[in-house]
């Protein structure tokens, strides 16, 4: 039996939002401690920018998913200011 949020939910970067950020925020502690090499510093920073595009992109479908389900399904976006 599936539930309603898996019927409207596939599987997306919001699914992995949290895995990527927490990942993410290990890589830069371990960069930051400075016991790196050179090598592994340029790896460690290619996976950190694959990771931030991965949260944002995560970030931008959540946006956008609030926005349609605020304004009833019209691909409008959501501005605080506006009553």
């Amino acid at each position: 039996m599936t539930t309603a949020a898996t019927d409207i939910a596939p599987k997306s970067a919001i699914a992995d939002f949290e895995k990527s950020l927490d990942e993410l925020e290990s890589l830069v502690n371990r960069m930051e401690k400075g016991d790196l090499t050179l090598e592994d510093s340029v790896k460690a920073f290619e996976r950190g920018m694959y990771l931030y595009q991965n949260c944002t992109l995560a970030l931008d479908e959540a946006e956008l998913r609030v926005d349609m389900l605020l304004k009833g399904g019209e691909r409008t976006r959501f501005d605080p200011e506006t009553p």
